[in-house]
């Protein structure tokens, strides 16, 4: 079993920034990824971005084409750790964030990207952006 703990998030006004992070623990494994999603209500659950661990050793970071310019994912290996740096927020970005894990192996063709590939969640962390 894997456990995900995300910290950060709250509340922010519009062009303002947020970091959110997620711990992983429990099963330890050599390829993975820690991925971000997020759900607004009344929307589905939407990929944000992720970091993975390839098989062959190396990390890709990866995000969704609407957060490119404004989010940033990064990793720590040695720690299991996930961030998620959002910048430049807008009232549209308001939605719960979560954490989520997939184990590999992975490979730069099989990275995963929807919730259907991501086997463990983090319990979320609500992310609200005033006007």
């Amino acid at each position: 079993q894997v456990q995900l703990l995300e910290s950060g998030g709250g509340s922010v006004q519009a062009g303002g920034s947020l970091r959110i992070s997620c711990e992983a623990s429990g099963r330890t494994f050599s390829s993975y990824a820690m991925g971000w999603f997020r759900q607004a209500p009344g929307k589905e659950r939407e990929f944000v971005g992720a970091f993975a661990i390839v098989w062959s050793g190396g990390n890709r970071t990866y995000t969704a084409d609407f957060a490119k310019g404004r989010f940033t994912v990064s990793g720590d290996n040695v720690k299991t750790q996930a961030y998620l740096q959002m910048n430049s927020l807008k009232p549209e970005d308001s939605a719960i964030y979560y954490c989520a894990a997939a184990l590999g192996p992975l490979t730069v063709r099989n990275l995963p990207q929807t919730p259907d590939d991501f086997q463990y969640w983090g319990q979320g962390t609500q992310v609200t952006v005033s006007s």
